[in-house]
């Protein structure tokens, strides 16, 4: 009996994916998931690789997709708070040492992750000058405030993956302190 793709293409199955853009490196990086849905043509699924909590899309007949033997009920993504990490899929970016996040309706307000108001306008000034679109002579670093705050998961689909919470104090559960500078 032959296998086909479209076989080995069902909900659940754990695959290792390894990005188009590193299918000519000799190492060819792994990167482990799961198929957590197939479209009905059976041509195309979606993956989520672990640790990330959004979905890929990918040709079932894809080369770097490798289908491995076990399958497993798809596991829910995790909701509630959470403690900020360094992910490029999530939005934290790390600028020397410290976590920094662009949110707002364009992306133009900044969140950073860092003990004290010196280190947070230092690192916010770096990030900006990284950025070629901020003209750092338009920035009130003045406006920069420091605030206790609680990151939560959103739904799968979700306009963002994670929201902020303001209302947070001192010792409340996952509360991080962070430096918030508006537009």
């Amino acid at each position: 009996m032959t296998i086909t793709v479209e076989d080995l293409a069902v909900e659940g199955r754990r695959i290792e994916l390894t990005y188009y853009r590193d299918l000519n490196d000799p190492a060819q990086p792994a990167h482990p998931g799961i198929i957590t849905g197939v479209n009905a043509d059976k041509a195309s699924l979606w993956i989520r690789l672990d640790g990330t909590r959004c979905n890929l899309a990918a040709r079932t007949d894809f080369e770097g997709l490798r289908y491995l033997d076990e399958v497993v009920p798809v596991p829910a993504l995790p909701m509630g708070r959470f403690t900020p990490e360094r992910s490029d899929t999530n939005g934290f970016y790390e600028k020397d040492g410290v976590l920094l996040a662009a949110i707002g309706k364009d992306r133009e307000d900044l969140i950073v992750i860092a003990e004290g108001r010196e280190k947070a306008i230092a690192v916010a000034r770096a990030y900006l000058d990284d950025q070629a679109w901020v003209d750092l002579d338009y920035v009130d670093f003045d406006n920069i405030r420091a605030h206790w705050a609680v990151f939560e998961w959103e739904p799968e689909g979700a306009e963002s993956p994670w929201t902020v919470r303001w209302d947070a104090a001192e010792g409340d559960d996952q509360a991080v302190r962070i430096h918030y500078l508006p537009a």
